[in-house]
C-alpha cells in the first residue's frame, strides 16, 4: 500500500470521527460538514479521483449520489438533521454492496470478532453479510 492510499483511509478515518462527534455535539452543522469534506478527500485519495467521480456517476449510483449530496447541501444550509438523515440513506444506497466485505473482514479480527460473535449482532449482521458467502461457518 503506498503513501497516498495510506493519507486516504486516515482522512476518511477522520471523517467518520468529525461526523461521529457532530452528532454527538447535537448535530454541529461544521463538524458535520468538515467529516463529509474529509470522507469526499479521503475517498478520493484512496481509490484516485477519476475513480471516485467515476463511482459516484455511474447510472446505477445516481440515487445515491443525489441523495447523499443532497444531504450535504442540506446541512451546509443549515438544516443539519434532515440533511443527515438524506446522506445516511444516501451512504446506505452508494456503499451497501461493500458491507459484506467490510463485514467479513472485521469478523477476522480477533476481540471485535467474538464482539460480532454475540447473539443479537450476530443475527443482524448475518441479514447483511451471511457468514457462509464470506467463507466463514455459520
Amino acid at each position: 500500500m503506498d503513501d497516498r492510499k495510506k493519507i486516504g483511509i486516515g482522512l476518511t478515518g477522520f471523517g467518520f470521527l468529525f461526523t461521529f462527534l457532530g452528532v454527538l455535539f447535537f448535530f454541529d452543522r461544521g463538524l458535520l460538514a468538515m467529516g463529509n469534506l474529509l470522507f469526499l478527500c479521503g475517498v478520493a485519495m484512496t481509490i484516485g479521483p477519476s475513480a471516485t467521480v467515476r463511482f459516484f456517476m455511474r447510472r446505477k449510483n445516481h440515487k445515491g449520489s443525489g441523495f447523499y449530496l443532497a444531504g450535504f447541501a442540506i446541512v451546509l444550509w443549515g438544516w443539519p438533521i434532515p440533511g443527515m438523515a438524506l446522506e445516511g440513506y444516501g451512504f446506505w444506497v452508494l456503499f451497501s454492496g461493500f458491507f459484506p466485505t467490510v463485514l467479513g473482514f472485521l469478523r477476522r479480527l480477533p476481540i471485535l470478532g467474538n464482539v460480532l460473535d454475540f447473539p443479537g449482532l450476530k443475527w443482524v449482521i448475518n441479514k447483511i453479510a451471511p457468514a457462509q458467502s464470506a467463507g466463514l461457518p455459520l
